[in-house]
């Protein structure tokens, strides 16, 4: 937020918070029905009474002391520089507390909106006791998206979509409109990183297209994420659990089968899509996966991070959607994402991890977290161990001082052993060997439901039973949990102020068929992915000395 005005409520007495975006526009023009195009500046804005009010809910839902008492939040957008007669659309728009718009034109309206919701007479010390509760309120993290998703999909919308989210969900729920009205085709591509809420709109996009009546699918090429939303949000109906597929589904398809199809995770889409079990006349008929995908859809939507590409093959990017789409004849609309939900809120945490890897074209190098974390960045917690012992004690101290969930997760860079007999059953190996410390990788998929007290392995990261167990890039890409411990191993070393990719000490051989230098691409984004996945906090540990003592210095 730009400005928030704490103070008394004139009529209640209570604390009262008043929400001010600024916008420098002095003109606008409605794009879509929430979307703008503002002259001057590139790409499409979302309507600011829109974005306030996101913040304001956003900020009521994440905050457990407003749960009872959300009108204590107000919402106003202030186009300083703006008259009426030249933002004449952006004024037809519903007025509700969390949302009012105002102009230069609207100065004594705009002292008439602040006196209702703050109290000019109030004594000062009441005044700074609302600024000191809102310092002092007590912020829950992110919400799970599995707990969520049942009652987002079934139900009503859980989700508060903010920005470039709400921007990306108009621009598809138009798109939809619009191949109905003229038979148009439009393919949407939302980038965006860890965290940056590419998930919550495809669910907040798949519950509102289903309760619609539209033939809609999510789809992803990850069995472990699809295979947890069919649990989660499909639990108790066949007929949700039937709207999660994956990629290959579409092999031989008819085209415009689907209304809309969401692609998540889209950038692990492949070159082909068939597997052994593509039926011989579907493979017949198969093509490149990319064309399969945009196809079977009047409108498919692509939510990708071209950096988690973490697997030989993998070809998802926007010059490769945007190029398909637009040799099948579709409009392509873009939108990126800034925002950060995951890993305590902090943008400052995805750079210093860009920066920690060297991922990116112009990427500057590394840089200790303390010289970038500043007072937004409070909401993350990262930290070193200097061993494998004190990086499980640290996940699991932060689970006992702050409660959350802990996960292990390490680099592929040991043997993946399936379970074994033992005089109480069947058992996993603890593969994971780091001097006298060991332990298991998550089960082998489909291999360990013999196994007690473990769980599946697409549930490793959701199961409470998952921890005990070392999860590897395959069970951890797509999820999150509150406190990450990763453990760096040698299959990629610091030496000489470089990162060094050693193909040799991997146990990945899906990866280690890659060229040399997309072996190196690979195994950075595997760690990207592992040093993304936590909410609260994530400490880090490597079993080579000197890319250890990097880390150490990393995390100062």
């Amino acid at each position: 937020m730009d400005v928030i005005l704490s103070g008394t409520h004139p009529r209640t007495g209570e604390s009262s918070f008043v929400f001010v975006e600024l916008k420098q526009w002095s003109k606008a023009e409605v794009h879509l029905a929430q979307v703008l195009d503002i002259p001057g500046l590139p790409g499409l804005h979302l309507h600011p009474v829109e974005q306030v009010r996101g913040y304001c809910q956003y900020f009521v839902d994440h905050t457990p002391a407003l749960a009872e008492r959300p009108q204590a939040v107000h919402g106003i957008a202030y186009l300083h520089n703006a008259r009426r007669a030249d933002i004449d659309g952006l004024l037809q728009y519903k007025v509700t507390e969390y949302g009012r718009l105002f102009t230069m034109d609207d100065k004594a309206d705009l002292r008439q909106a602040f006196n209702a919701a703050l109290d000019k007479s109030a004594e000062r010390g009441s005044n700074l006791a609302a600024g000191d509760e809102l310092l002092g309120f007590e912020h829950r993290p992110t919400k799970p998206l599995l707990a969520l998703a049942a009652a987002e999909i079934r139900d009503r919308e859980q989700f508060v979509l903010l920005d470039e989210q709400k921007v990306a969900y108009e621009l598809v729920m138009q798109a939809v409109e619009r191949s109905r009205a003229a038979q148009t085709r439009t393919v949407v591509i939302v980038e965006g990183g860890p965290g940056s809420g590419k998930s919550v709109i495809a669910l907040s996009l798949l519950g509102d297209l289903a309760r619609r009546g539209l033939a809609v699918h999510h789809a992803t090429g990850s069995k472990s994420f699809t295979q947890t939303m069919r649990k989660y949000a499909g639990r108790g109906s066949t007929r949700v659990q039937g709207l999660f597929k994956y990629f290959n589904t579409y092999v031989g398809c008819q085209p415009r089968e689907l209304d809309v199809l969401i692609c998540d995770e889209a950038h692990r889409i492949r070159e082909k899509g068939v597997t052994q079990y593509t039926k011989k006349e579907q493979r017949d008929r198969a093509g490149r996966q990319i064309d399969e995908l945009i196809n079977v859809a009047t409108v498919p939507v692509f939510l990708l991070d071209e950096n988690q590409i973490v697997r030989p093959g993998e070809m998802g990017s926007l010059r490769e959607i945007s190029a398909a789409a637009e040799s099948l004849g579709c409009k392509v609309e873009v939108v990126r994402l800034h925002d950060q939900l995951r890993c305590g809120g902090s943008v400052s945490y995805d750079t210093w991890v860009a920066r920690l890897l060297g991922l990116g074209p112009n990427v500057e190098p590394p840089v200790p977290w303390s010289k970038l974390a500043g007072p937004l960045d409070a909401g993350i917690t990262v930290s070193s161990a200097a061993s494998p012992q004190a990086l499980e004690s640290w996940v699991l101290h932060q689970k006992e001082l702050h409660g959350g969930v802990p996960r292990l997760a390490a680099g592929f860079c040991w043997p993946w052993s399936d379970p074994v007999m033992t005089p109480d059953g069947r058992a996993l190996v603890d593969d994971v060997k780091i001097g006298g410390w060991q332990r298991p990788w998550n089960a082998k998929s489909e291999r360990n439901k013999a196994v007690a007290g473990v769980p599946e392995s697409n549930y490793w990261a959701t199961d409470e039973r998952g921890f005990g167990q070392v999860g590897c890039i395959y069970t951890a890409q797509g999820f999150e949990y509150d406190w990450s411990g990763v453990i760096f191993g040698s299959d990629l070393v610091r030496r000489d102020g470089m990162w060094i990719p050693q193909r040799q000490n991997s146990e990945d051989s899906a990866v280690k068929r890659a060229d040399e230098l997309h072996f190196g691409a690979l195994i950075k984004n595997t760690y990207k992915v592992l040093l993304t996945r936590g909410m609260r906090g994530t400490a880090v540990y490597s079993t080579d000395p000197e890319t250890q003592a990097f880390l150490e210095e990393m995390t100062q």
